[in-house]
């Protein structure tokens, strides 16, 4: 249970997005201030009964935060709290799943058509003011969409969506998720993630819009790559552990697969020394996919609702986790 509104404190935290600015224009009369730094979230954190969160988010704050009773995630990931220690606390999550599944799914189908239309090289050919020629090595020139095989991994919000955008180009679309019955959500066909062995020698795309869990951590590894046809084409817009990042530059170096387009990889920033930047078959996004003018205030309707069913004695949360 929430205090009284006239003494609920809700704390935002994160570097950029303009969380509080955002929630003032609601006028809701409900006290709140942002932080930008982990220092100022730790420092300020024992004044918040509701801190809204993400990448700032440090597991050693739940000891400091005597008066915290629900953590809003700003993202959908929830994999960097403890939720055993939450709970043990009586602190109550919630994540926020579904507010970026637009933009990621719409940022996975721009990536799969720069890989298949060279995007990627024309942008590099542009600042060397170099006006390519026709090319006629067929296998090297740009391509269709038409009659290619999107697989997705993970057939929830972003990958159902992703399906639905990939059949408008003419794909052919197989979804993989943990339990098929839920609903192929778009795509022709969907399978459990054990059959992924199956289905990667016949994609041309592979998507990854998973979530990061035991079952999917290091998922892609050097056998799966070693099962993908040459000329596929690896998309990453899940989460950076999903995929075996020494096998995936192995297999990019040496043309097993024909590329990748990565928006996660392990570690984040990507480091100056990782070979990715400079691998030509490689197009990498600063984990951008999610990004959106409508973010904030998608997170925002999520928090108002989970605030008001706190505020009833619900028990129930919207995106609940805890």
């Amino acid at each position: 249970m929430l205090p009284d509104p006239s003494n609920l404190t809700i704390l935002f935290a994160h570097p950029a997005y303009r969380m509080q600015q955002r929630f003032e224009t609601r006028g809701t009369g409900l006290r709140s201030f942002q932080v930008a730094s982990r220092d100022e979230l730790a420092a300020r954190i024992p004044e918040a009964d509701v801190v809204v969160v993400s990448g700032l988010w440090n597991n050693a704050l739940i000891d400091k935060a005597a008066k915290l009773r629900f953590v809003q995630s700003i993202s959908a990931g929830v994999d960097q709290y403890d939720q055993a220690a939450l709970r043990a606390k009586g602190v109550r999550l919630a994540s926020a799943q579904g507010v970026n599944a637009n933009a990621v799914s719409e940022h996975a189908m721009a990536l799969i058509l720069a890989m298949v239309r060279l995007l990627p090289q024309a942008r590099d050919n542009q600042l060397k003011h170099h006006w390519r020629g026709m090319i006629g090595e067929i296998a090297q020139r740009e391509d269709e969409l038409g009659g290619k095989l999107l697989l997705v991994v993970g057939l929830g919000r972003i990958g159902g969506r992703l399906a639905r955008l990939a059949k408008a180009f003419g794909m052919r679309v197989v979804g993989l998720r943990r339990d098929p019955a839920a609903g192929a959500e778009g795509a022709d066909a969907v399978h459990t993630i054990g059959e992924l062995a199956h289905w990667l020698p016949q994609a041309d795309f592979v998507a990854l819009t998973c979530p990061l869990t035991p079952e999917t951590q290091g998922l892609i590894d050097a056998r799966a790559l070693g099962l993908m046809k040459p000329s596929a084409r690896l998309i990453n817009v899940a989460r950076g552990k999903v995929v075996d990042e020494p096998a995936l530059i192995t297999a990019l170096r040496e043309g097993r697969i024909a590329g990748a387009a990565l928006d996660t990889v392990v570690e984040e920033p990507l480091p100056a020394a990782s070979p990715l930047w400079d691998l030509p078959n490689v197009f990498v996004t600063p984990h951008s996919a999610g990004e959106t003018q409508r973010y904030e205030d998608n997170v925002l309707d999520i928090l108002m609702e989970n605030i008001a069913r706190l505020q009833r004695g619900e028990t129930q949360l919207k995106n609940q986790i805890v």
